[in-house]
Parts: C-alpha cells; sequence; structure tokens
C-alpha cells in the first residue's frame, strides 16, 4: 500500500526526472544550433575573405580577361589548387560569373557603361552556391576548411 508520504515523492521525483529530461534535451538542441551558427559565421567570413581579395585582383587588372584570369588564379591558389582537372575546371568555370560582377562592382561607371546592380555580386555568388551545393551535396565553403595543428599550451 502506497502511504500519501510516498505518493507525494513520487509525484516531485517524476516532476525532477521531465525537468532533467527538458534540460538535456535544450541542452542537444543548443549544441546543434551552436554548431549550425558557427558554421554560418564560418562561411560568412570566408565569403567576405575571398572576395575582398577577388575585388582587389580585379581592379588592379588592366581589362576584363585579365581580371577574371587574376581572379582565376587567386581562387585556385585559396583553395591550394595547384592542377586543374575536370572537375576543378568546371568549378573554375561556374565562378567565373561571380568574377565578372566583381569586375562590374568595381569598375568605375562611364558614360557607356552604367553601374552595376548593387545586388549582382550576391546574386551571381548565391547561384554558384546552389549550383555547387545542388553537384556536390555539400556547401562550396567547406573547400576552404584546414585542419589546424593542436598546439601544446604553455603557460607564460
Amino acid at each position: 500500500m502506497t502511504s500519501p508520504t510516498t505518493l507525494f515523492l513520487d509525484e516531485l521525483k517524476a516532476a525532477a526526472a521531465r525537468a532533467e529530461a527538458a534540460e538535456a534535451q535544450y541542452r542537444r538542441e543548443a549544441v546543434v544550433r551552436i554548431a549550425q551558427l558557427e558554421k554560418e559565421r564560418a562561411f560568412a567570413y570566408r565569403r567576405l575573405n575571398l572576395l575582398k581579395a577577388v575585388a582587389v585582383a580585379v581592379e588592379q587588372a588592366e581589362d576584363e580577361e585579365a581580371a577574371i584570369a587574376g581572379g582565376l588564379a587567386l581562387l585556385r591558389d585559396r583553395l591550394n589548387w595547384s592542377t586543374v582537372d575536370e572537375t576543378r575546371d568546371e568549378v573554375l568555370s561556374r565562378f567565373t560569373p561571380v568574377l565578372a560582377a566583381v569586375l562590374r562592382g568595381v569598375a568605375p561607371p562611364d558614360e557607356v557603361s552604367p553601374p552595376a546592380p548593387s545586388g549582382s555580386v550576391a546574386e551571381a555568388l548565391a547561384e554558384f552556391e546552389a549550383w555547387y551545393l545542388d553537384q556536390r551535396r555539400n556547401p562550396f565553403w567547406v573547400l576552404f576548411e584546414q585542419e589546424l595543428p593542436e598546439l601544446p599550451l604553455v603557460e607564460v
């Protein structure tokens, strides 16, 4: 036979177990969400750093052909692609519209060509990223991930 005290304690124990389970579930969800936000931040900075370098490279080029070639060379360098095979060549070819959009974005407007729309670089990049994800089933920006060696901690 269950006493009223035992019943009361059983209810409190069950409530404590539910609270513990809810906390554990929230912690699991938080870990997943933090990892997602970390990846989004890393990709955002990879976009920024690559496109900033591309803008400098194409702005310094003498003409559009040199700008595209320089931008592709920069991309190959950033990806450590010393050789280009058919798959890499396809990626470079698909990235070329991004370079052209950056060139239009950094080129001073003249009487012949109007200034590029502000969203054209973002649109070209989004199209490239969508294509890459569809073709490779992985975001383009994971190509920039580098394993960093673990360094010993040193107290000063």
